[in-house]
């Protein structure tokens, strides 16, 4: 009996064991999964963090170009004065985007006006007005004015035309059409919808002056079959269509006889003698004077010639009207005055005399200053700084791009650059 009962107390108690080492083993098991399930988690948690932060490293700098793009279409335009209505008007600048154009359409918009700019961008360029594109009053058109144009308008600033020797003498017939038909499509348009039209003519009207300084009644001294006959004389027939319309048509008309100007924003390469000077002076290259350098010019800055096209287009004044800055310098006195400036050590080279050179340049602006109020109000000396400042930061620029402007010579078979 007790035998019996020993062994159903050890059996009893072995199975005890079984199921407690079982419970234990089971447990332990347990126990692992979850470790592992953990150790898993963890993995996952890391890799998830490893890829949010790989895609964090992608996407930031696409937030910094989202960042930029909101920038730059909400970009601050230049101060624009309010224009109720009546007093605001319809204006279009054919030749809007060039180096006179474009300081013109700063200030018409600036004055509150709606500026609708036409340029075939043969020598303007869309960055002279970029920083009016998506502003409301502005409106930039790519069309060749020679080419027929249908837009409703109150004022026309008619400027197209190349204008540097360089440019006008590559492609004279062009420079032909442009100042011929380009002028008649223009005062087509002013005729059909009432506007008034100025015409951004040209002292090169007087070709090389016998009479001295330069009146509006002069007629002029101009070589017609010369290698700036395309351009002279253009502008010439130009401002015969122009007298032609306002006698035939009634449209009303205005003359500008712009004298050489200079300022920012013109082509470093476009072979103007202003552009030429501080382009060498920059670069230490010579400075080239065709001839003796006793050649005399009359530089006006840019804003003078701005604020004098809008007073001439808002005057009562219908016959020509000059342009320019009296105080007369030679071209050899220019180039030393350009060399100091830039405090540049090139040389003066001569080379031979240009062909139809004009010898002596110099308007007369009693007609400006008596009917428009207006004369040159910037020094030589200031604006000459603010265009080598300009020239500067273009020289700059471009250099970081690996391309060095060099000064351009008049492409033509015969004859050589001339100063304008």
């Amino acid at each position: 009996m007790v035998s019996k009962a020993l062994v159903r107390l050890v059996s009893a108690v072995h199975r005890r064991r079984m199921k407690l080492l079982l419970g234990i083993a089971l447990l332990a098991y347990a126990a692992s999964v979850w470790g592992n399930f953990v150790n898993m988690r963890s993995i996952q948690e890391n890799g998830e963090l490893k890829i949010e932060s790989k895609i964090e490293e992608i996407v930031e700098p696409l937030r910094e170009k989202i960042r930029d793009l909101e920038k730059s279409f909400t970009q601050k335009y230049p101060p624009v004065k309010f224009l109720s209505e009546k007093d605001r008007k319809r204006i279009l600048i054919t030749g809007g985007a060039g180096f006179v154009g474009s300081h013109l359409t700063d200030k018409l918009m600036m004055d509150g006006h709606e500026v609708t700019v036409v340029d075939n961008f043969f020598t303007g360029r869309k960055r002279n007005v970029e920083h009016w594109i998506g502003h409301e009053n502005f409106e930039l058109i790519n069309h060749d004015v020679v080419e027929p144009l249908y837009i409703e308008v109150d004022q026309i600033y008619h400027l197209a035309s190349p204008a540097s020797p360089p440019n006008y003498m590559y492609n004279p017939i062009k420079t032909i059409k442009t100042n011929t038909i380009g002028t008649l499509n223009m005062l087509g348009l002013a005729k059909r919808v009432g506007a008034r039209l100025l015409l951004a003519s040209t002292s090169e009207v007087y070709g090389d002056p016998e009479v001295h300084p330069q009146s509006e009644e002069y007629w002029g001294h101009v070589n017609p079959i010369g290698p700036r006959a395309c351009y002279d004389e253009g502008k010439r027939v130009a401002e015969t269509m122009c007298y032609a319309y306002m006698k035939q048509e009634g449209v009303e008309v205005r003359v500008a006889r712009i004298f050489n100007t200079f300022g920012p924003r013109m082509h470093m390469n476009d072979g103007r003698v202003v552009s030429n000077f501080i382009l060498q002076a920059l670069q230490g290259e010579p400075l080239t004077v065709y001839g003796s350098g006793s050649q005399t010019r009359a530089f006006q800055y840019v804003s003078d010639l701005v604020n004098g096209l809008v007073a001439l287009m808002n005057s009562n004044v219908s016959s020509p009207v000059n342009l320019g800055n009296p105080e007369e310098h030679t071209i050899l006195e220019f180039a030393q005055f350009i060399k100091n400036l830039v405090g540049s050590g090139s040389e003066i080279q001569f080379l031979s005399e240009a062909q139809d050179d004009p010898q002596k340049r110099k308007p007369d602006i009693k007609k400006a200053k008596l009917m428009l109020g207006w004369e040159p109000v910037v020094p030589l000396e200031e604006g000459l700084n603010k265009a080598i400042h300009y020239f500067r930061k273009e020289l700059e620029y471009q250099a970081n791009n690996q391309y060095i402007p060099k000064p351009k010579p008049a492409r033509i078979k015969k004859g050589r650059t001339r100063h304008n």
